[in-house]
């Protein structure tokens, strides 16, 4: 039986927050749809920060809103994360029926990244649960197999921090390689342990480029039983305490070897590039995608 992913597209807010120069709202929009003619069926169209912590997320409101207009009956999964409870209303207000919402598994990452303990975000979640309980959350777990502060993430920190969420009612969890250091043994044995303790949660992965491994270790997550994939056009992203870190996974190279492994995604390789290639026009940014460059569709 032909194999069936769950294409999840970042590049709207892992991609951009990390570009410098202000991307015109026009431009954001033109590229949200571009991905929606593609074939993009799940979409992470930005995040509710503070403008002074991520300048590029600053028209955040009137993207969202615009997308929502002109795309918001053509059943899309479109979500956007949040920082804390103040972000997440402000994501609901915006018509969002959906949030993600980021805990780095290790302690000392998820300090240095939002100068909070694990357990202090752990009671940020609660209250998100609490005061929105008609919103779909998923929780991102930075951090899940590699940390720059700690080495390698033990597995039961892993499993503790889904344990917590499952008791705050939380089903829905994306497993990330923050700064791309984990390889595709290491992401087969992580996910056997969770899928084994938690065989019923909902669980996507998210993994960076960094170490060129990013492609092979998204097929391992795959071929261990997560079919749920997230990645950003171009390659774009990246993480502050991972120098040199080429960024996300790019959504080309994926939907190309999917294609090219019959694989069903529901996603127009060539208009997918070709939105990638668009991108780089307007972008000054770090391009991690092969596919840019090649451009050559699958022969399959």
């Amino acid at each position: 039986m032909t194999q069936k992913i769950n294409f999840v597209e970042v590049g709207p807010r892992d991609g951009f927050q990390n570009v410098k120069e202000f991307i015109p709202t026009e431009e954001k929009l033109k590229i949200i749809d571009m991905l929606i003619d593609a074939g993009v069926k799940s979409m992470e169209i930005g995040s509710f920060v503070h403008p002074k912590a991520i300048p590029q997320m600053k028209d955040i409101k009137e993207v969202v809103t615009k997308t929502l207009e002109k795309h918001g009956d053509e059943g899309i999964d479109f979500f956007a994360l949040v920082p804390n409870l103040y972000g997440a209303k402000a994501a609901a207000a915006c018509g969002l029926k959906k949030i993600d919402t980021v805990i780095s598994v290790s302690e000392s990452h998820n300090k240095a990244n939002i100068n909070r303990t694990v357990e202090e975000s752990l009671q940020g979640l609660a209250k998100i649960r609490e005061e929105l309980p008609d919103i779909d959350i998923i929780l991102s777990m930075a951090t899940t197999f590699t940390c720059p502060f700690e080495g390698i993430t033990p597995v039961e920190n892993v499993l503790r921090i889904i344990r917590r969420g499952v008791q705050l009612g939380i089903h829905k969890y994306c497993l990330a390689d923050t700064i791309g250091q984990a390889d595709p043994k290491m992401v087969r044995d992580t996910i056997a342990i969770v899928k084994k303790v938690f065989p019923n949660e909902y669980f996507e992965v998210h993994i960076h480029d960094t170490r060129n491994m990013g492609v092979a270790c998204t097929l391992a997550a795959i071929e261990a039983g997560i079919p749920n994939v997230q990645a950003a056009l171009g390659g774009l992203g990246g993480c502050p305490f991972a120098p040199g870190a080429s960024g996300n996974v790019a959504s080309e190279d994926l939907i190309y070897m999917f294609n090219a492994m019959d694989m069903e995604t529901g996603i127009d390789f060539d208009k997918m590039l070709a939105a990638a290639k668009y991108e780089t026009t307007i972008i000054d940014g770090n391009f991690s995608s092969h596919q840019i460059h090649i451009g050559e569709p699958c022969s399959k």
